[in-house]
């Protein structure tokens, strides 16, 4: 089988294939590191890779099955790991000037988990300077651009695992979500990613461990893959108050599901946020596919209220707990939008603080109550198609100027602040070829539901299939 048959399959089959002995890990290993030197240079999504430790990881892999020993859930297949995630041995930089050489001596829980599982670490992928923003450049690496489109972004702030994916040089990648960078990059690259409720994948070490903004997920480029990866991924630790205790089990039956008569709300804009026309004729198109699976579909939102502001004072708190510090001692090495943010946490009034935690609690009650009346909402992951990747973040959308540089994602943080479930799956493309994602929002911790209608939309639809031209060209 060649390496480009293999990449091709989804890491469902992968596993199966593994497990009837019809591939051996070091072989998907190989053919995902081929991918890797033949696709990676044009859209600069794995940063740093380690070959020879993948081969090693594989090679063990492959004893161990053939002594007979348990396999885990994720056995032999390659993951690439955010580069805000700890790698034991391998370097971390978070984009930042600051950490160029920095390597840890321990592992991030979502990497010891997916370790656990068995799967392969290849390396790690690109990311904005601290996370910050959902376009992903920062001056350690430069831009990771966009496999359907290089002069476009990839989006952010998880844009080297969505690219890795789209390019099929991994069946499964991680990342983390704030305000949309699970989601928007998924959606600029055709693939899946899924922000879960808060606590349903525990962090540690995490300097903000009673955060529920920022979480973290599974990246695929299938609804069914999503669902392992989150399945290895979720589970109770005692060192995150957060986390849930559920068995993590529960991810790994059949998506499959009757939809007839489920309650859907229709929201394409959120409310009526501002959407570039290309962006809502893809999503407006797919309407009818929920129809045919026997929903009922309303044109409803929930009530965001002071989202807006509410979302501003609480990342900007997060960000001065997480780099106040760091900003005092190097603050000529970091980026104008992490220092407006750092500065906005450390000068907002105690008064704005306590506004925006009055609203989040007003808006998860609003959120509750709708919810009782439509199983899922849904929408527009991002506001707009992929923009040129020299573009540092959005100013104007259909003639609406953008106030900072993540006013153009409300379409991700106000459902960040509801603090419900929501996916990104592929849902078609522009006129220009550029990929669109709809966001699934469902119930309060209610991933396998989300994760049931994403599957059925995709099976329906198959946009997912659709590879970057790029790399047929290989």
């Amino acid at each position: 089988m060649s390496w480009q048959a293999i990449c091709e399959m989804t890491a469902l089959q992968m596993r199966q294939e593994i497990s009837q002995g019809h591939l051996s890990a070091l072989e998907l290993v190989d053919a995902h590191l081929t991918s890797i030197d033949v696709r990676n240079a044009p859209v600069n999504a794995i940063v740093t890779l380690d070959a020879d430790g993948a081969r090693a990881q594989a090679r063990a892999a492959d004893r161990a099955q053939a002594a007979g020993q348990a396999t885990g859930l994720l056995h032999g297949l390659p993951v690439v790991h955010k580069d805000c995630f700890l790698t034991a041995g391998m370097r971390t930089t978070y984009g930042s000037p600051l950490f160029h050489d920095f390597v840890p001596t321990q592992d991030s829980l979502p990497v010891t988990r997916e370790r656990a599982a068995g799967a392969i670490t290849l390396g790690k992928t690109n990311m904005p300077e601290f996370g910050a923003g959902s376009q992903t450049f920062n001056p350690v690496f430069g831009p990771t651009r966009n496999p359907y489109d290089v002069d476009k972004t990839a989006g952010g702030s998880s844009g080297g695992s969505a690219a890795a994916l789209a390019c099929r040089m991994v069946p499964l990648a991680d990342g983390t979500d704030m305000g949309g960078s699970l989601r928007n990059p998924a959606s600029f690259c055709n693939v899946v990613g899924l922000r879960p409720s808060p606590g349903r994948v525990p962090q540690w070490p995490n300097a903000g461990a009673y955060n529920t903004l920022t979480v973290a997920g599974p990246m695929a480029r299938t609804v069914g893959d999503a669902a392992l990866m989150l399945a290895a991924l979720s589970g109770p630790d005692a060192r995150d108050p957060l986390s849930i205790d559920q068995d993590p089990a529960r991810f790994l039956g059949r998506l499959d599901r009757d939809f007839n008569g489920t309650r859907i709300a229709w929201a394409p804009t959120w409310g009526g946020l501002p959407a570039d026309p290309a962006a809502t004729a893809v999503i407006d198109a797919q309407r009818s596919v929920f129809d045919s699976l026997g929903a009922k579909v309303d044109d409803a939102c929930p009530d965001f209220g002071e989202a807006d502001a509410a979302f501003h004072a609480l990342r900007a708190q997060i960000f001065a707990q997480g780099h106040g510090e760091t900003l005092k001692k190097h603050r000529d090495q970091m980026k104008d939008t992490v220092i407006w943010n750092i500065e906005l946490g450390l000068q907002q009034s105690a008064e704005a603080v306590i506004r925006a935690e009055r609203e989040r609690v007003a808006l998860f009650g609003r959120m509750h109550t709708f919810m009782q009346t439509y199983e899922f909402a849904i929408g527009l992951v991002s506001q707009v198609p992929p923009f040129p990747a020299d573009e540092p973040y959005v100013r104007d959308i259909d003639g609406t100027a953008m106030h900072n540089y993540i006013d153009w994602m409300r379409s991700g943080y106000y459902l960040s602040l509801t603090g419900h479930p929501a996916i990104s799956v592929p849902c078609g493309f522009t006129a220009d070829g550029l990929p669109i994602g709809i966001q699934i929002v469902g119930r309060f911790r209610d991933e396998w539901g989300v994760l049931q209608l994403a599957h059925a939309f995709e099976q329906a639809t198959q946009h997912w299939r659709r590879a970057p031209a790029y790399i047929g060209a290989t």
